[in-house]
């Protein structure tokens, strides 16, 4: 399957443990984009808050980056409880962990140390695949195993990880005595993708955790934690910003546009101006979408959303780089262009290189930089922190 018609979208959701302000739980996800690879961590820490929380995180960090650099499951796991403080108390020193590592054809590797078990959801079921236990021995000499799995996905495939402040939520209740079991979690997920086949990650592991939370009574009696990883088709937009250098590829620019299979924003009023001219379309602008200092948004039939140029972008690469989820709230043109962003995986982005003469205007604020630049750091922030696919072309 090629990676162009295969995306692999990854959300998490966490809860920390009742009277705790850190969650003892950690999840760290990178894109290696020159292999094509997603690699997903998640770890348990050993008892809950900052110290927990410490021991996820060298857990993670250590998971992750061996696993970039392909060292064998057991090195790593031998490697992480060789490192790990000893525990005073317990006298054990490690935290769980999960590790994904998928490439974009779907072929994708398991790790689970003493975390509960992944579930792997295809057609609604639970899939069983071959493991391996492979045996880890800690310098102290106590045994502890490794289970590696191996399996190709296909469309529509779900992972699902959680901590056991999922499995083990409800534990001591009349309706679960002993915990939220696999199978009990495994029927819950399949009812929920019988009524709404395409939840996204983010709501399906945004779900299971409210659920788990509410099997406690709303008191997490452990840091809770949810990774859904969706293999699905990508969903794609185009984002076209700025006139093209030479005035003869207007019509390029406006074909590319009309063709594109997937969501469509301009940015600029010069380029709406061009794309209106090429397919005799007009342009109207909504007043009403002036908020904060962004300017107003226009409509155009068959374009999803028109905004103005730089300032727009120029609101849409801070935020992105503060940190913004969907939903994404606000109905100005900066908060709507980040929400079709975000909902969307392959990106493409169109840039005109014409100078526009009140860019370069020394007067104006630092901020507003050459739209070229900001473009690049869109990219650069989708790519690094928001795991998208996007593509950057200059017209």
């Amino acid at each position: 399957m090629k990676g162009s018609e295969f995306y692999i979208e990854i959300a998490s959701r966490q809860i920390s443990k009742n009277g705790e302000d850190i969650c003892g739980d950690v999840f760290l996800s990178r894109k290696i984009q020159e292999e094509n690879r997603i690699i997903t961590v998640l770890s348990d820490g050993l008892g809950s808050g900052v110290k927990a929380n410490v021991l996820a995180t060298l857990t993670a960090t250590m998971g992750l980056n061996f696993t970039v650099e392909r060292y064998p499951p057991e090195l790593t796991a031998r490697t992480i409880l060789d490192t790990l403080p000893v525990d005073r108390d317990r006298k054990i020193s490690y935290a769980t962990f999960t590790i994904v590592d998928s490439d974009a054809d779907g072929e994708t590797r398991l790790v689970n140390f003493d975390n509960p078990a992944p579930l792997i959801v295809r057609d609604r079921k639970l899939l069983n695949t071959n493991k391996s236990i492979i045996g880890i021995n800690k310098r102290a000499g106590r045994k502890r195993e490794l289970i590696y799995r191996t399996f190709q996905a296909r469309l529509e495939d779900r992972i699902i990880l959680f901590t056991d402040g999922v499995s083990q939520s409800g534990i001591g209740t009349a309706m679960y005595p002993f915990g939220w079991d696999e199978q009990a979690i495994g029927d819950w997920v399949s009812r929920v993708l019988e009524q709404e086949p395409g939840i996204s990650a983010a709501d399906l592991s945004g779900r299971l955790v409210e659920r788990a939370h509410a099997n406690d009574i709303y008191k997490a009696n452990d840091d809770t934690s949810c990774v859904v990883i969706y293999f699905r088709r990508p969903r794609r937009l185009l984002l076209c910003s700025g006139p093209p250098y030479n005035s003869a590829d207007d019509q390029r620019l406006a074909n590319t546009v009309e063709s594109f299979a997937g969501q469509k924003v301009i940015c600029g009023g010069t380029t709406a101006e061009i794309i209106a001219r090429e397919t005799q379309r007009e342009i109207e602008v909504s007043l009403d979408s002036i908020s904060d200092g962004i300017p107003p948004m226009s409509y155009m039939k068959g374009v999803d959303l028109v905004t103005e140029g730089v300032l727009t972008l120029g609101r849409v690469s801070t935020r992105l780089e503060e940190g913004v989820h969907l939903p994404v709230r606000g109905k100005d043109a900066a908060s709507l262009l980040l929400s079709l962003l975000l909902n969307n995986d392959q990106i493409y982005l169109l840039a005109g290189t014409r100078i526009n003469e009140a860019h370069q205007d020394p007067s104006l604020p630092v901020e507003l930089e050459i739209r070229r630049n900001v473009v690049k750091k869109i990219k650069r922030l989708l790519e690094d922190k928001y795991l998208k696919e996007v593509h950057l072309d200059f017209i």
